[in-house]
């Protein structure tokens, strides 16, 4: 059996707080929001992979890390490590990958990955 990873969720305790912090910090671009007449969700456009999406729950964190595959990053950690809660600094994993980790406002984990050159 194949399969493909197709989409994640992370609970968030305010829709509107998140959606504010993952533009603002982090780039993402807002594709859709859910339900359209009281939105509680809301799924960001990324380049390559799983879509990432936020939903307004109770049950927030979702105690889960995301990593995220970047081409370069380096440049990442130097544009975010002073602006975001840094869980891991930068470092280089004894699987040859450059990574660090932050945590968003409700404390879920996400992780920038850039995998070796070789």
């Amino acid at each position: 059996m194949k399969t493909k990873l197709a989409h994640v969720r992370v609970n968030v305790k305010n829709l509107n707080a998140a959606i504010d912090w993952y533009t603002t910090k982090l780039g993402f671009k807002v594709s859709a929001k859910w339900p359209p007449d009281k939105p509680n969700y809301a799924h960001f456009e990324l380049d390559y992979g799983a879509t990432f999406a936020i939903m307004e729950d109770n049950n927030y964190p979702s105690h889960g890390r995301f990593n995220f595959n970047v081409t370069d990053v380096d440049s990442l950690w130097l544009e975010l490590k002073d602006n975001v809660n840094v869980i891991e600094e930068l470092v280089l994993t004894p699987y040859g990958t450059n990574k660090f980790t932050i945590s968003d406002l409700d404390g879920n984990e996400l992780g920038f990955v850039q995998e070796s050159e070789s």
